[in-house]
C-alpha cells in the first residue's frame, strides 16, 4: 500500500525555521514528482512547492520564494521542505503529495488534482 509519512511540524516563533520531511513508500510505483501543499483553517488548499524527481522543474508559490526550499533524496524516496524566516501567514497544515503518473507538462506539479497520493498532514504554527 502507498504510504506517505510526514514529520517535522511544530510551533515556532516568527523568523524561525522548520524542516518538514515526507517519506514515501510507493511499492512498485515510480515517483515522478512530489510536492507540498498547505491549508489554513477556513482557507482553500494552497500550493507551496513541488519538484520533479530530477530536480527540474522546481516550483514555488510567490509567497515562499527565497524562504522555503524543496529537496528530495531519491534513494530514500523522501521529500523535504526547509522553511526559513517563517511568518504567521505560514501557519497551516502542510501536506506532501506524490505523483506517480507521467507528466505531460511540468506545471502540473503546481496543482493538487494532478497528484495521486497524499500524506496525513503535519501542523506548522508560527506564533509569538
Amino acid at each position: 500500500q502507498v504510504q506517505l509519512a510526514e514529520s517535522g511540524g511544530g510551533l515556532v516563533q516568527p523568523g524561525g525555521s522548520l524542516r518538514l520531511s515526507c517519506a514515501a513508500s510507493s511499492g512498485t510505483l515510480t515517483t515522478v514528482g512530489m510536492g507540498w501543499f498547505r491549508q489554513a483553517p477556513g482557507k482553500e488548499r494552497e500550493f507551496v512547492a513541488a519538484m520533479h524527481r530530477s530536480g527540474d522543474p522546481t516550483y514555488y508559490t510567490d509567497s515562499v520564494k527565497g524562504r522555503f526550499t524543496i529537496s528530495m533524496d531519491n534513494a530514500k524516496n523522501t521529500v523535504y521542505l526547509q522553511m526559513n524566516r517563517l511568518k504567521s501567514e505560514d501557519t497551516a497544515t502542510y501536506y506532501c503529495a506524490l505523483r506517480v503518473a507521467p507528466l505531460t507538462l511540468g506545471t502540473q506539479l503546481k496543482y493538487d488534482y494532478y497528484y495521486n497520493f497524499w500524506g496525513q498532514g503535519t501542523q506548522v504554527t508560527v506564533s509569538s
